[in-house]
């Protein structure tokens, strides 16, 4: 599957299509069952021509059974996870991360966090170029994006809606600014875009001038197919774009 958005905007790597599925893809990577790993670094591998694949085996690390969407994992943290995004619990429990200030606002951050537990048993991340849309539709679109393509992605999401709120930037995870979050945007009337890896535990597994993009895979085709006529034909951007390095 072709992205016009991602030649337009000279991105460095593939977009990443999210899908779910009843099948396992051969050849996929994929963490050893027990074997901990972190979701982003495998959305790295994927946005750079790998695929991977994900289970409720083989998740990476207790986080990521929340951020792919296998159901709820942080009620069974050692010591509790509102003390482990925070403060700690002292000698013997994991250290805190000081995320947030205290284990009662953790708690405030749970109580929105959209859990929820896919009726699939893969998660498989790949390039979209990878992609035949007549055998699979992706749930998900990310995108890694410097702050001139970031730019041109937000004024994209906003250009064939009303309000100017269309993209939104949440306090998780890296994995639940991919995949989770996203994920319940898709159910929304008004699906957003979402703006990630601004979880600091992930940022070493990513480029250090870039973010992610997701987006729901509808979202995705409204912006592909607006692109004529947009911005992106006009001057101030070609001013922009010239710029960008190529890869």
């Amino acid at each position: 599957m072709h992205s016009e958005i991602s030649s337009r905007l000279k991105l460095r790597y593939s977009p990443v299509a999210i899908v779910f599925t009843d099948e396992k893809p051969a050849g996929a990577l994929e963490f050893l069952e027990g074997r901990r790993g972190c979701v982003v670094a495998m959305l790295t591998a994927a946005a750079k021509g790998r695929q991977a694949v994900f289970s409720r085996r083989t998740f990476g690390c207790p986080g990521g059974i929340v951020g792919l969407g296998f159901g709820n994992s942080h009620n069974n943290f050692p010591g509790g996870f509102e003390y482990f995004l925070s403060t700690g619990r002292g000698e013997g429990y994991p250290e805190g991360e000081g995320y947030k200030m205290s284990p009662d606002l953790v708690k405030s951050f749970q109580e929105v966090l959209p859990y929820t537990n896919i009726p699939y048993p893969y998660v498989v991340f790949k390039p979209l170029d990878t992609v035949d849309p007549e055998k699979e539709e992706p749930k998900i679109i990310v995108f890694y994006a410097n702050p001139d393509q970031l730019s041109a992605l937000v004024v994209l999401a906003n250009y064939g809606r009303p309000n100017n709120d269309n993209v939104i930037i949440p306090f998780g995870a890296g994995c639940h600014s991919v995949c989770l979050i996203p994920l319940h945007e898709a159910s929304q009337q008004r699906p957003r875009a979402v703006v990630g890896m601004v979880d600091i535990s992930a940022r070493p597994y990513i480029d250090a001038d870039l973010l992610s993009f997701s987006v729901p895979y509808p979202m995705f085709r409204e912006m592909e197919e607006n692109i004529p006529g947009s911005f992106l034909d006009k001057h101030a951007w070609q001013k922009v774009v010239q710029r960008l390095p190529t890869k």
